[in-house]
């Protein structure tokens, strides 16, 4: 069975206006998809009333903490020295998310202790994935 770690958090979505709104959120990283993170944001979050999550590369996430990285639907960024902002586009619109750094960075260290860094690819099962994705075939 994979090890699946989870950690609530706090985030502020900002407004259009510029307004901070608080959220919880919760961070997951799985070792059955060692190379993503997920961060699921409350309906309350949403423009249709639904649970969102986003799904982006760990090292995205990494990367985003020391300085800009991002070219797709997901972009991160440091704002000054304790905070981090996650940038989501999706066919909707666009939001601006911020988290704490210390938050991001401790689910990174606790996601390293699940799945090293550097041993993604080592803990992927290829076979059982093909497998799935063939449907047996």
């Amino acid at each position: 069975m994979a090890v699946t770690l989870q950690q609530p958090t706090r985030a502020r979505l900002i407004t259009p206006e510029g307004q901070e709104r608080g959220l919880p959120v919760v961070l997951r990283y799985s070792a059955e998809d060692p190379l993503a993170v997920q961060i699921t944001f409350p309906s309350s979050a949403s423009l249709d009333g639904a649970e969102v999550t986003w799904i982006f590369a760990r090292q995205l996430l990494e990367d985003g903490l020391g300085a800009p990285a991002g070219s797709g639907d997901v972009h991160i960024w440091p704002c000054g020295r304790a905070r981090t902002v996650l940038e989501f586009h999706s066919y909707q619109g666009l939001a601006l998310v911020q988290f704490d750094k210390i938050a991001l960075r401790r689910f990174l260290l606790r996601s390293y202790a699940v799945v090293p860094e550097g041993g993604e690819e080592a803990s992927l099962d290829l076979d059982q994935g093909l497998s799935r994705l063939l449907g047996g075939v």
